[in-house]
């Protein structure tokens, strides 16, 4: 059975336009990348989780995870933390920032976040993870969603118990990755357990983990019954994947291609973090977007030694000159930067003081 994946979907009063979700991921999901994912067929885009504690303390650096592009529309922003009020406060911060869901983590697998007791961790405390969720469902107007993994040990099969009472709490559509926590991104992501899930509650499934094609992602939505189908990894440095996906459109980029996209993506992403922290979080980029064959790796070496992004920039213009004009068309269809969600235009009893 072929399922339409430009076909809208609903997540409570939130139409998704496309049965694609791009997935949020640490270090990677800045608003550059939400805004390319959805250039290129994401419905739905997620921010990196940022941490409920930040918030609490208006850190400024993770109150800036909270600008919200008007080109990004349907946008999650996902937070993570163990404390229910303490989430249900950075609830209302990301509804007043102008995301359409509120997206909690009950999946990340990294000591630093589980030590803490948040992430997988609240797997093996669903009352407390059920507290959260019912402590944001009564914050926020915006629908509540949630992320989890399979469970923290190896064959475990926790989220089918945990998935519906999360429901009970308020959650408005669940995310599964079917991996352990323990199997980090290891093995195969089992979909029979998704399939579980769909069948126990009444809310949209996305099914995560493995979704690297439009083979793939058509498997999954037919034989679980899934809502939606999220892409990680695959979409990194390759925004292609996702047209693939969601059209079938299995076109190789040009090199110019390759060379606009990754100028734009550089260029956003100083406007979002400024020289300084863009230039050293966009190395890995370097390797992800000319790796496939699409530019000798002694270039990627090279630009990863050069000082700053906007250098960068410069040599990709030299080695692919006909991406200026792509560049340029980009640019244009880019929405005015004063339709952004700035954090002095929200409420400032959110983010201290008054």
């Amino acid at each position: 059975m072929q399922v339409n994946l430009r076909e809208s979907w609903w997540i409570r009063d939130v139409e998704i336009p496309t049965r694609l979700v791009l997935a949020p991921m640490a270090g990677v999901s800045v608003q550059a990348f939400r805004r390319q994912g959805r250039r290129y067929g994401a419905g739905l885009v997620c921010s990196e989780m940022v941490s409920c504690a930040g918030l609490e303390h208006r850190n400024e650096r993770t109150l800036g995870y909270l600008r919200v592009g008007a080109d990004e529309h349907p946008l999650a922003i996902q937070i993570f933390g163990a404390e229910p009020a303490v989430m249900a406060e950075a609830a209302r911060m990301v509804e007043a920032a102008g995301a359409d869901l509120v997206d909690v983590n009950f999946g990340c697998p990294v000591r630093k976040v589980t030590k803490t007791g948040a992430g997988a961790t609240l797997l093996d405390d669903p009352d407390r993870a059920c507290r959260i969720v019912e402590a944001m469902a009564e914050a926020v107007i915006v629908p509540v969603s949630v992320k989890m993994r399979r469970g923290l040990e190896n064959g475990s099969r926790t989220c089918l118990d945990v998935g519906p009472r999360l429901v009970e709490a308020g959650a408005s559509t669940l995310t599964l990755h079917p991996r352990s926590a323990k199997q980090m991104y290891t093995g195969e992501a089992d979909h029979a357990l998704t399939a579980e899930l769909v069948s126990l509650v009444d809310v949209p499934v996305v099914a995560s983990g493995d979704i690297t094609s439009r083979a793939r992602a058509q498997a999954v939505l037919a034989t679980t019954g899934a809502a939606a189908v999220m892409v990680g990894r695959g979409a990194q440095g390759n925004p292609w994947t996702l047209r693939e996906i969601v059209d079938g459109d299995s076109a190789e980029p040009t090199r110019e291609e390759v060379a606009a996209e990754l100028i734009l993506f550089i260029r956003e992403t100083v406007r979002e973090l400024g020289q300084r922290r863009a230039s050293g979080f966009l190395k890995k980029f370097y390797g992800w977007y000319l790796g496939r064959g699409r530019f000798p790796r002694p270039f990627k070496q090279e630009l990863v030694q050069l000082e700053s992004a906007d250098e960068v920039a410069r040599r990709l213009f030299a080695a692919a000159p006909g991406a200026a004009e792509i560049v340029e068309r980009l640019e244009a269809e880019l929405p005015d930067p004063a339709d952004e969600i700035l954090l002095d235009q929200m409420p400032i009893s959110i983010y201290g003081g008054g």
